[in-house]
Protein backbone atom coordinates (compact mmCIF):
# COMPACT_ATOMS: atom_id res chain seq x y z
CA UNK A 1 0.00 0.00 0.00
CA UNK A 2 1.77 3.58 -1.23
CA UNK A 3 1.80 6.26 1.71
CA UNK A 4 -0.95 8.05 -0.25
CA UNK A 5 -3.31 4.86 0.45
CA UNK A 6 -2.24 4.38 3.70
CA UNK A 7 -5.10 5.30 6.15
CA UNK A 8 -3.91 3.68 9.53
CA UNK A 9 -5.39 3.43 13.48
CA UNK A 10 -2.83 5.36 15.48
CA UNK A 11 -1.95 3.06 18.68
CA UNK A 12 -0.95 4.91 21.68
CA UNK A 13 0.57 2.88 24.26
CA UNK A 14 0.84 4.81 27.55
CA UNK A 15 2.80 3.66 30.87
CA UNK A 16 -0.80 2.04 33.00
CA UNK A 17 -0.13 -1.81 33.70
CA UNK A 18 -1.84 -3.76 31.22
CA UNK A 19 0.26 -4.45 28.11
CA UNK A 20 -0.83 -7.64 27.17
CA UNK A 21 -4.59 -5.89 26.29
CA UNK A 22 -2.07 -3.50 24.25
CA UNK A 23 -0.91 -6.53 22.34
CA UNK A 24 -4.14 -7.93 22.14
CA UNK A 25 -5.36 -4.82 19.90
CA UNK A 26 -2.20 -4.52 17.74
CA UNK A 27 -2.86 -8.61 16.93
CA UNK A 28 -6.78 -7.90 16.05
CA UNK A 29 -5.87 -4.79 13.80
CA UNK A 30 -2.96 -6.72 12.09
CA UNK A 31 -5.53 -9.60 11.58
CA UNK A 32 -8.26 -7.49 9.77
CA UNK A 33 -5.52 -6.10 7.53
CA UNK A 34 -5.65 -2.55 9.37
CA UNK A 35 -2.30 -0.25 9.45
CA UNK A 36 -1.18 0.98 12.52
CA UNK A 37 0.72 3.80 13.54
CA UNK A 38 2.32 2.92 17.16
CA UNK A 39 3.40 4.96 19.88
CA UNK A 40 4.91 4.01 22.80
CA UNK A 41 4.84 6.53 25.48
CA UNK A 42 8.56 6.37 27.41
CA UNK A 43 6.18 5.49 30.91
CA UNK A 44 4.90 2.46 29.16
CA UNK A 45 8.48 0.83 28.34
CA UNK A 46 9.16 0.51 31.75
CA UNK A 47 6.18 -1.36 32.11
CA UNK A 48 6.66 -3.27 29.78
CA UNK A 49 9.92 -3.97 30.74
CA UNK A 50 8.34 -4.97 34.16
CA UNK A 51 5.42 -7.06 32.64
CA UNK A 52 7.50 -8.88 29.91
CA UNK A 53 11.19 -8.68 30.09
CA UNK A 54 10.91 -6.47 26.49
CA UNK A 55 13.25 -3.87 26.40
CA UNK A 56 11.21 -1.59 23.44
CA UNK A 57 14.05 0.20 21.83
CA UNK A 58 13.19 2.84 18.96
CA UNK A 59 16.51 1.84 17.36
CA UNK A 60 14.88 -1.84 17.05
CA UNK A 61 11.62 -1.31 17.08
CA UNK A 62 10.48 -4.25 14.82
CA UNK A 63 12.99 -6.90 16.98
CA UNK A 64 11.35 -6.32 20.12
CA UNK A 65 7.22 -5.32 18.64
CA UNK A 66 7.55 -8.69 16.83
CA UNK A 67 8.48 -10.39 20.20
CA UNK A 68 5.73 -8.17 22.14
CA UNK A 69 3.57 -9.15 19.77
CA UNK A 70 4.43 -13.59 19.45
CA UNK A 71 4.17 -13.80 23.29
CA UNK A 72 0.51 -14.62 25.58
CA UNK A 73 -0.64 -12.76 28.32
CA UNK A 74 0.46 -15.95 30.16
CA UNK A 75 4.14 -14.77 29.67
CA UNK A 76 5.00 -17.67 27.43
CA UNK A 77 7.05 -16.80 24.38
CA UNK A 78 6.20 -17.54 20.63
CA UNK A 79 2.42 -18.15 21.39
CA UNK A 80 1.39 -16.17 18.18
CA UNK A 81 2.76 -15.74 15.29
CA UNK A 82 2.28 -11.83 14.25
CA UNK A 83 3.42 -9.83 10.87
CA UNK A 84 4.38 -6.49 11.97
CA UNK A 85 4.91 -5.44 8.54
CA UNK A 86 1.90 -3.19 8.83
CA UNK A 87 2.98 -1.03 11.63
CA UNK A 88 4.75 2.42 11.51
CA UNK A 89 6.80 3.47 14.73
CA UNK A 90 6.87 6.74 16.09
CA UNK A 91 9.32 7.63 18.53
CA UNK A 92 7.15 9.04 21.82
CA UNK A 93 9.41 11.90 22.02
CA UNK A 94 9.22 12.98 18.18
CA UNK A 95 6.27 15.89 18.46
CA UNK A 96 6.90 16.85 14.60
CA UNK A 97 5.77 12.97 13.55
CA UNK A 98 3.37 12.50 11.11
CA UNK A 99 0.25 12.28 13.80
CA UNK A 100 0.77 15.58 15.37
CA UNK A 101 -0.61 16.83 12.72
CA UNK A 102 -4.41 16.58 11.44
CA UNK A 103 -3.67 16.67 8.12
CA UNK A 104 -2.19 13.74 8.36
CA UNK A 105 -5.00 10.95 7.34
CA UNK A 106 -5.81 8.68 10.05
CA UNK A 107 -8.34 6.59 11.02
CA UNK A 108 -8.84 7.63 14.86
CA UNK A 109 -6.81 6.62 17.99
CA UNK A 110 -6.95 4.51 20.10
CA UNK A 111 -5.18 3.83 23.69
CA UNK A 112 -4.43 0.65 25.46
CA UNK A 113 -4.27 1.11 28.25
CA UNK A 114 -4.50 4.49 29.31
CA UNK A 115 -3.10 5.59 32.55
CA UNK A 116 -4.91 8.45 34.59
CA UNK A 117 -1.92 10.65 33.80
CA UNK A 118 -2.52 9.78 30.07
CA UNK A 119 -6.29 10.56 30.65
CA UNK A 120 -5.76 13.81 32.28
CA UNK A 121 -3.61 15.27 30.04
CA UNK A 122 -5.37 14.22 26.93
CA UNK A 123 -8.69 15.77 28.52
CA UNK A 124 -6.54 18.99 29.76
CA UNK A 125 -5.58 19.34 26.12
CA UNK A 126 -1.46 18.70 27.03
CA UNK A 127 0.97 17.98 24.40
CA UNK A 128 3.25 16.62 26.46
CA UNK A 129 4.16 14.07 23.92
CA UNK A 130 3.19 12.39 20.86
CA UNK A 131 0.79 10.32 22.07
CA UNK A 132 -0.79 13.32 24.06
CA UNK A 133 -0.34 15.77 20.63
CA UNK A 134 -2.03 12.63 18.77
CA UNK A 135 -5.08 12.27 21.20
CA UNK A 136 -5.52 15.84 20.85
CA UNK A 137 -5.19 16.54 16.98
CA UNK A 138 -7.48 13.29 17.04
CA UNK A 139 -10.34 15.03 18.69
CA UNK A 140 -9.97 17.96 16.99
CA UNK A 141 -10.38 16.33 13.71
CA UNK A 142 -13.80 15.06 15.04
CA UNK A 143 -11.84 11.24 14.72
CA UNK A 144 -12.67 8.15 16.62
CA UNK A 145 -10.45 8.21 20.07
CA UNK A 146 -10.86 4.84 22.25
CA UNK A 147 -9.42 5.50 25.77
CA UNK A 148 -9.11 2.16 26.68
CA UNK A 149 -8.39 3.51 31.19
CA UNK A 150 -6.48 0.93 33.16
CA UNK A 151 -6.79 2.08 37.07
CA UNK A 152 -8.84 1.08 39.93
CA UNK A 153 -9.76 2.72 42.50
CA UNK A 154 -10.90 6.19 40.75
CA UNK A 155 -10.64 9.19 42.19
CA UNK A 156 -12.95 12.10 41.73
CA UNK A 157 -10.63 14.03 39.85
CA UNK A 158 -9.85 11.63 37.16
CA UNK A 159 -13.51 10.63 37.31
CA UNK A 160 -13.83 14.20 36.17
CA UNK A 161 -11.64 14.32 33.54
CA UNK A 162 -13.18 11.00 32.05
CA UNK A 163 -16.46 12.94 31.47
CA UNK A 164 -14.36 15.73 30.06
CA UNK A 165 -13.07 13.42 27.49
CA UNK A 166 -16.85 11.89 26.89
CA UNK A 167 -17.92 15.11 26.58
CA UNK A 168 -15.30 16.00 23.76
CA UNK A 169 -16.61 12.81 21.80
CA UNK A 170 -13.64 10.03 22.93
CA UNK A 171 -15.25 6.26 24.17
CA UNK A 172 -14.10 5.93 27.63
CA UNK A 173 -13.81 2.18 27.82
CA UNK A 174 -12.20 0.48 31.24
CA UNK A 175 -10.22 -2.05 30.91
CA UNK A 176 -13.10 -4.70 32.66
CA UNK A 177 -13.30 -8.31 31.48
CA UNK A 178 -16.28 -9.81 31.49
CA UNK A 179 -17.16 -13.69 32.26
CA UNK A 180 -20.33 -14.21 30.15
CA UNK A 181 -18.38 -15.43 27.00
CA UNK A 182 -16.79 -17.83 28.44
CA UNK A 183 -12.94 -17.27 29.55
CA UNK A 184 -10.90 -20.41 30.57
CA UNK A 185 -7.79 -18.65 30.19
CA UNK A 186 -6.05 -15.03 31.14
CA UNK A 187 -5.92 -14.42 27.39
CA UNK A 188 -9.82 -14.96 27.42
CA UNK A 189 -9.75 -12.19 29.63
CA UNK A 190 -7.46 -10.22 27.81
CA UNK A 191 -9.12 -10.53 24.49
CA UNK A 192 -12.79 -9.71 25.68
CA UNK A 193 -11.37 -6.42 26.11
CA UNK A 194 -9.03 -6.01 23.22
CA UNK A 195 -12.61 -6.71 21.08
CA UNK A 196 -14.34 -4.47 22.75
CA UNK A 197 -11.65 -1.45 22.25
CA UNK A 198 -12.06 -2.76 18.55
CA UNK A 199 -16.08 -2.73 18.78
CA UNK A 200 -15.77 0.99 19.70
CA UNK A 201 -13.29 1.24 16.49
CA UNK A 202 -15.73 -0.20 14.07
CA UNK A 203 -13.33 -3.07 13.52
CA UNK A 204 -14.10 -6.39 12.83
CA UNK A 205 -12.62 -9.70 15.16
CA UNK A 206 -13.27 -12.72 16.50
CA UNK A 207 -11.62 -11.79 20.14
CA UNK A 208 -14.38 -13.36 21.47
CA UNK A 209 -17.68 -15.10 21.86
CA UNK A 210 -20.54 -12.30 21.52
CA UNK A 211 -23.43 -12.27 23.97
CA UNK A 212 -26.41 -13.78 21.98
CA UNK A 213 -29.05 -14.03 24.88
CA UNK A 214 -29.33 -17.11 26.04
CA UNK A 215 -28.18 -18.21 29.81
CA UNK A 216 -25.63 -20.45 30.32
CA UNK A 217 -23.82 -20.34 26.79
CA UNK A 218 -20.70 -19.10 27.61
CA UNK A 219 -20.67 -22.40 29.88
CA UNK A 220 -21.07 -24.60 27.79
CA UNK A 221 -17.58 -23.66 25.98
Amino acid sequence: MSQQQRKPWIVGVSGASGTPFAAAVLRGLLAAGESVDLVVSRASRLTLLDETGISFRDAHWQEDLSAWLARGADGKPHTFEVDVSGVRHWAAGDLAAGPSSGSYPAKGMLIVPASTACAAGVALGLSKDLLQRAASVTLKERRKLVVAVRETPLNGQTLKHLVTLDEAGAVVLPASPAFYAGATHIQDLVDFVAGRVLDAAGVPHRLYRRWEGELGGGSRG
